[in-house]
This record gives C-alpha cells, structure tokens and sequence, in this order.
C-alpha cells in the first residue's frame, strides 16, 4: 500500500532533482550547439563571428577542452598568437591527453623564442604519440637554432655582419614573433649598410610590441639617412603619437619637417621661374642638415644646377653640376642640366656626350629628346649656324639680333665693295646676314632652328613638309620673287 504522507514529501526533493538535471542537459545541449554552429561559421572565415560563439559556449560550459581549442584556433588565424595560449593551456590541463593541443602550443612558444618551454610541450606530445613528425622535427630545431644563435654573435664580434644576417635570417624562419632577434639582425644590416632590410625589421616589430617609439624612431632616422623625407616624416609621426614627448623622435621631427618644407618651398620657385630664390633656398637646406649628410646636399646643388642653367649662368651651371658629378656620375637630373649648359655655349661635342650617357642610364622620353637636340644641332653646327654668321649667343633678345643685323648689313653691303671677288663675297656674305635675320626675328623659324632644323634649307623643308602632308616646298630668297631687278638699295629696320 503506497505511503501517500511519504511521497508528497520527499515530492519537493524530486522536482528539484530532475528541475537540476533539467538544467545541466539543457546547458550540454546548448553548448554542443554553440560549438556546432562556430565550427560552420570558422569554416566560412567568419573569425570574428565565430570567436562568438565560442567564447559564449565556454561561457555556458566552462570545463568543455573543445570550446577553449577552438577559440583558439580562431585567435591564431587572427595573428593573435599570445592570446591563443591560454585557450591552449586550459585545453592542456582538461585534456591531457591532447596531443594537438600540446604541440599547437609548443608551436607558438617557438615562434616566440621560448625554446626551453616548447621543448617540454614537444617532448609531452612524442611521449603520447610517439611517431608524430611535426613534434620531432621541432624538437630536433631547437639546439640547431640555439648553436646558430652563438654562431651569429661570434660573427657580429669578428665584425662579419653580413654573414651574421644569414644565421639571424634562418634563425627568425622559425622565431618570427621574437622581438630580440629581428632586432639583432636589423642591427647587423645596419652594420653593413642595408637599411631598406633593418626597416623591415623595424616595421615587423612594430606590429609584435605595443611601445615601439624607439623602433620608429629608428626607420625614421634610416629613411632621413636614404633620403626619403615622406617616409621619414611619416614614421617619426607613429613614435610622436605613442609619445608626444618623446625628446629624441620631436628634435628629429623638427628637423625633417624644416627640411621637407624647405625642398618643397624651393621647388615651388622653380616651377614659378624664381631662379635667384630658389637658388637661395636650397642654400638653406645645406645649413640646416651642416652635418655629412650628402644625399641633401648633393639633391641641393643639383637643384642649384638646374636653376643656374635655366638663367643661362653657365659657367656657375658648371661649376656646381661638376660637384655633384664628382660623386654621383650616374645622376641623369645632373647629366640633362649639364647638356643644356653645353647647349648654351655651343660645345655640342661634350653635350652630345652628357645626353647620351643620361639615356643610357635612364631610357625615357626626355633623356631621347635631349639627345635628339644635341645630335641634331651638332649636325646643324657643321653646316650654317646663324647665330655665329650675326655674331649674337643663342640666348639673344630680338633687339641685339637687329642690331647685330643693322652693323654687319652696313658692313657687307655689296654697294661698299669694288666690282669682282670682293663684290661677290659681300654679296654672299650680305645674303647670309639677311637669312640669319629673317630665322632669328620669326619666332617660329627660330624655334625650329633651336630644334636642330634649318627653315631655309630647302632639302630639309621638303622633308618636313612631306611629314605634315604639304605638297608645297618652301626657302629663303633675299632678292624677293621678282628675281633679276634687285639692286641692293635697302632701308634698315
């Protein structure tokens, strides 16, 4: 006979037992689906969506070792390798015998550099699964990596950085989130002079450590050092925003942003035809880098250069573009100013030389067009030059070429000469003088002669104008189309 009194009251017991049962099936399930459901979004690459999920079904079971290896896994697809450890860690310690576990964390200690610490995660791993590939060769790395290491600082004493940059090179192959060693390889470039490879260095370890003001600092001062005012400006930026009074990255920063603005304010005068102010600027520069910093001052003169040859002050052009030559024979900038300087004097010989070395060394447009003009008025120089047949520069104003026409027109006029040679050669001489004047008072003309062609040569006009499809040849006659009736009776202009 059932005991009614004894059942309602244990009752209360027994709800709240299966109330608790309830409760934790209830919590399992919605755990396991929780991890289901992060695995699905994992698989599409979801990182951040997934890592969710995880985390919330840790949350719902704290003891379930599945949840803390995915989360895991999403934080070492993230990059975030030393958040993963822990995960890793309570992964280890709820299930021993998780040979993926041990050997995922021993993997991030290596990157790190911890080998002594990897090494036991190795060794744990081979003890459960002896024939694991992965946790033996990593394991037989580790004293290679260590002799390599003493190796690259023997190196370094004996002063043999490059060498040593091959051991920290093979050394950072396995150890790549290890600050230590890409600072000691960064160092070694430094020593042998490979700048742009320690910024790499420098850049890396800016991402594995949050305070890298020195690190930027460092770029900063390299890239000044290569010339690279943008990039140097830029990263002594990122050690100012870490910290604003930092001493040495804000002089440093005084500096390069003075500079930069002094370049920049000089080219602005040259693209404003300021040649004296410019000139002026780019004085500056050298006085606000004094020290040996040649890559300014030798990007300075070269300016400088540029500047005196377009006033046509040739002989300071020269003075300054052979300063910068002397060390840097290979600056095509340089080469073209120096050219045109040439041009100027009518050396076409050592013109020609500078046009053709500069297109050598960079094949474009404007070291071809140099060399086009150079070639073209060499040519032209051994046939009829009419600035030497007036006796003016090739930079002459129209006023000096009239005047230079009116005194030789005077001179040569055939009415001056007596009857036979002399008569005959005032007329040839007479007849030049009018074709240099008619080429250099017609702006058109003249340009076309600055250009290494001859208006009035008539061979050459019908070669020009069958290029532009003018079936209609053109030349120079002083005596007019009337022919035989001229009489030499001129009035000058």
């Amino acid at each position: 006979m059932i005991n009614f009194n004894r059942f309602f009251s244990s009752l209360p017991l027994l709800l709240a037992t299966l109330a608790v049962q309830y409760e934790e099936g209830r919590a399992e399930s919605n755990s396991e689906r929780l991890l289901k459901f992060g695995n699905s979004l994992l698989a599409q690459g979801q990182l951040a969506d997934a890592l969710a999920q995880f985390t919330s079904a840790i949350e719902k079971d704290p003891d379930n070792y599945m949840a803390y290896y995915k989360r895991a896994t999403v934080y070492l697809a993230q990059g975030r390798s030393k958040a993963a450890l822990p995960d890793l860690k309570k992964t280890m310690k709820l299930k021993p015998d998780f040979t993926s576990a041990f050997i995922h964390h021993g993997n991030i200690l290596l990157k790190l550099g911890r080998m002594d610490e990897a090494k036991k995660d190795y060794i744990e791993a081979l003890r459960q699964d002896p024939g694991n590939k992965e946790a033996k060769e990593n394991l037989n790395v580790i004293p290679q990596l260590k002799q390599r290491l003493k190796d690259a600082e023997s190196l370094v004493k004996a002063e043999r950085y490059e060498e040593a940059v091959d051991y920290y090179s093979s050394i950072v192959s396995y150890v790549p989130w290890n600050v230590g060693f890409r600072q000691l390889r960064a160092d070694a470039y430094v020593m042998y002079g490979n700048y742009y490879k320690a910024i790499d260095d420098y850049r890396a370890i800016t991402k594995l450590k949050p305070d890298s003001t020195e690190e930027y600092f460092q770029m900063s001062h390299l890239f000044y050092i290569l010339g690279d005012l943008e990039e140097s400006l830029s990263s002594i930026r990122e050690c100012l925003k870490l910290d604003q009074d930092h001493k040495d990255c804000y002089a440093h920063y005084k500096k390069v942003k003075k500079l930069d603005r002094q370049y920049t304010q000089g080219q602005n005068l040259i693209n404003e035809e300021r040649y004296d102010e410019a000139i002026q600027r780019y004085h500056q520069t050298m006085e606000t880098e004094p020290e040996d910093a040649y890559v300014y001052h030798s990007r300075s003169k070269a300016k400088i250069c540029h500047c005196y040859t377009k006033m046509q002050n040739t002989a300071q052009a020269y003075k300054i573009c052979n300063e910068v030559l002397e060390r840097e024979s290979d600056n095509v900038d340089v080469l073209l100013d120096r050219g045109e300087a040439y041009l100027l004097d009518e050396m076409y010989d050592k013109a020609l030389e500078d046009f053709r070395r500069a297109n050598e060394l960079e094949d474009s447009q404007r070291t071809q067009d140099g060399l086009n003009k150079a070639q073209k008025l060499l040519k032209q120089s051994q046939k009829r030059d009419y600035y030497k047949i007036l006796g003016v520069k090739r930079t002459a104003k129209k006023r000096e070429i009239l005047k230079a026409y009116r005194k030789l027109a005077q001179q040569w006029h055939p009415d001056k000469h007596e009857d036979g040679v002399a008569k005959e050669k005032a007329s040839k001489m007479f007849m030049d003088i009018a074709a240099a004047k008619e080429v250099l008072t017609d702006p058109e003309k003249r340009q076309q002669f600055d250009q290494g062609e001859d208006p009035l040569d008539p061979e050459e006009q019908q070669k020009r104008n069958q290029h532009w499809g003018n079936p209609f040849g053109g030349g120079f006659n002083p005596f007019g189309s009337g022919g035989g009736g001229f009489n030499f009776k001129f009035h000058f202009p």
